[in-house]
């Protein structure tokens, strides 16, 4: 199979082109960034921007399948760089999909959305069920309050794992353009029969993972200040819980989703679907540094926005996919410290 990776020299766009290879299939990398580096064996590489849809038109020739990694990612500094999120993530995967139906495209599509498509995690409140709690105040965490409290009747509320038909609670402005990413691929199937598959990644890490990722930024964060011979900082009081998955197995999710006997139009929490809190993750990489580092410091400080928990429910991937994460947690940690992100 050839396959088309938009994105392909980015972090995790990166891990699936060496996925692919080591299956067996010849990847073309569609990306800005693709230059004409010394060649690899099974992979084509072309310069071009997914939003010129001459260039989308040209890469697409020959290709029997599409990975749709491109996308600008982090968080945005302010509302300042709503246009470009929407330009980079929106309109190139309009541009895309516009391509692929005018080519009769009938092959399968994996697209990279992400775990901030729901905004909080699920919460349950022992008498009104699952609810969705209100954005945090300042003066809730400055009292140290970190736990949202049910909007019904203020009791404490329980995180629970989110799964897939969580509806999508979107707080920044890259979180709606990967919402709008997965409706325009419902469209896109709605008018082509063709298939779509999104992966909603959770708190991605490990090698060639920049410092602006949306995913693991914390762990960028921590491993400068171990660096640096300081004490990794721990917002609130570390107890924040996330999912945390190695970026090999991220690729190995595309390329099950790929290769999958049926296609599948769903979207699928790519996750280790064992939670652990940031807390986790800094003594982790404390840990693999070694013991003469200074040890993290819970600091109580917080930034507004921030979500408390988010884990995610993998089931639905390991049933439909038969997508298990395998990576170990504090080896993956390790591995990371000794390939710091650049």
């Amino acid at each position: 199979m050839r396959v088309l990776v938009t994105g392909g020299a980015g972090f995790i766009g990166s891990h699936v082109v060496d996925a692919l290879v080591a299956g067996g299939h010849a990847v073309r990398v569609f990306d800005v960034r693709a230059s004409d580096g010394p060649p690899r064996e099974g992979v084509e590489l072309v310069h071009g921007d997914v939003r010129d849809g001459g260039a989308v038109e040209t890469a697409l020739h020959g290709v029997d399948a599409v990975c749709h990694q491109a996308a600008m990612v982090g968080l945005g500094v302010d509302i300042d760089d709503i246009a470009d999120y929407v330009s980079h993530n929106d309109l190139g995967t309009a541009v895309l999909l516009r391509s692929l139906a005018r080519r009769g495209f009938c092959g399968r599509v994996v697209q990279a959305s992400s775990m901030v498509v729901y905004g909080e995690g699920r919460y349950v409140c022992r008498t009104h069920g699952h609810v969705s709690p209100r954005p945090r105040s300042a003066e809730a965490l400055a009292a140290g309050e970190f736990d949202p409290p049910c909007p019904a009747c203020g009791a404490r509320l329980e995180a629970a794992a989110v799964s897939e038909d969580a509806p999508p609670d979107p707080r920044n402005v890259y979180a709606a353009t990967k919402v709008h990413q997965e409706h325009l691929a419902a469209a896109f199937v709605r008018e082509t029969g063709a298939p779509v598959t999104s992966l909603r990644y959770h708190n991605v890490y490990g090698p060639r993972m920049p410092r602006d990722t949306p995913y693991a930024g914390v762990a960028s964060i921590f491993l400068s200040e171990l660096a640096a011979g300081r004490a990794p900082r721990v917002f609130e009081d570390g107890a924040q819980r996330r999912d945390f998955v190695h970026v090999r197995d991220v690729a190995r999710a595309n390329v099950l989703a790929l290769e999958a006997d049926e296609p599948r139009i769903a979207a699928y929490n790519i996750a280790s679907g064992r939670p652990r809190t940031v807390g986790d993750m800094a003594s982790a990489l404390h840990a693999a540094v070694g013991s003469a580092a200074p040890e993290p410091q819970v600091t109580g400080e917080f930034r507004l926005g921030d979500v408390r928990h988010i884990f995610a429910s993998a089931e639905a991937a390991r049933r439909e996919l038969d997508f298990v994460a395998r990576e170990d947690f504090a080896e993956g940690m390790a591995e990371l410290t000794a390939s710091p992100p650049q």
